[in-house]
């Protein structure tokens, strides 16, 4: 009899319980606080539903400066004042904003922000996703965000996840502004990747977009404005009272803990599974983001 025989036939006989398949909540439950970064409060951005409910997002000025220095703008402007969820198309996004006014932007906002599609590759650390990708040359995850990129045609960019926050706009070559934004609450549809600018994801409240009634005009367009979701307020999390601030942790996609965690979504091998998927889709491994304190 072989020698790992023997012993799984000696811990029957003494009767030891077998070692626990880790899942990777387990990994995320039992992570050291040295594997998490806090997430500055000017990059959060908290937007309060007129009839309850709040939605958290936070912001990516790494891969869209403009675009983020303009929703900050807007934002500490109170453009949003009277803004709505105007379109819930099923299985796709929840868009708001003021919807075509012709209100004026704060004096600081770029009217025509450059194409914040990708950015370059250089000078980021990458954690690779170590599974292919359709559509990139490579996946994984950067400074707690997923991404796509491409070294040797030297570009990155943010991915259409669940959850994802970009920026609407017209036919190019308009970028728009940041005035109008959505948040994926279907399939991820990567075909929008390198299209619009992503400007950053829902941390908290997906669930107050996504379980909203669906437009039945086109493209999920509420019919009549008695059906639009109003919007209370849209602030960022750095001009709240800091009593009132919300405070979150990103875990780090450079750390041990995160790569346990990157195997263990790749593998699973808790009693649930039969077979691992020996990969994962880069939008399917969900990057931990947490309320501190």
């Amino acid at each position: 009899m072989k020698l790992p025989l023997l012993v799984a036939a000696a811990a029957l006989l003494i009767g030891a319980a077998p070692a626990a398949k880790l899942t990777p909540n387990d990994i995320v439950a039992q992570s050291p606080a040295s594997a998490w970064k806090a997430i500055d409060p000017n990059d959060l951005l908290v937007m309060d539903l007129a009839r309850g409910g709040r939605v958290i997002i936070q912001l990516a000025p790494q891969f869209a400066p403009v675009h983020v220095a303009n929703i900050r703008a807007l934002a500490r402007g109170n453009y949003w004042d009277g803004a709505t969820i105007y379109r819930l198309q099923d299985n796709y996004v929840a868009q708001w904003g003021l919807n075509d006014s012709d209100k004026g932007f704060p004096a600081d906002v770029v009217a025509k922000p450059p194409a914040e599609y990708t950015r370059s590759v250089k000078g980021l650390s990458i954690t690779p996703l170590g599974s292919a990708d359709p559509y990139a040359a490579g996946a994984g995850f950067v400074n707690g965000w997923p991404m796509a990129f491409d070294r040797k045609a030297g570009w990155a960019d943010l991915t259409h996840c669940y959850g994802t926050v970009g920026v609407g706009r017209d036919l190019s070559p308009d970028t728009g502004t940041g005035g109008e934004l959505y948040a994926v609450i279907g399939h991820a549809p990567r075909q929008l990747d390198r299209n619009i600018a992503i400007v950053g994801r829902v941390v908290e409240g997906i669930d107050r977009l996504s379980s909203l009634p669906r437009g039945t005009e086109a493209l999920g367009f509420y019919k009549d404005k008695a059906q639009y979701v109003p919007i209370a307020s849209i602030r960022l999390a750095s001009d709240m009272p800091a009593a009132d601030r919300p405070s979150f942790e990103v875990m780090d996609t450079g750390s041990r803990t995160f790569a346990n965690y990157l195997r263990l979504r790749a593998n699973r091998h808790d009693d649930f599974y039969v077979r691992p998927a020996g990969g994962v889709d880069v939008c399917n491994v969900q990057v931990p983001v947490r309320r501190k304190g």
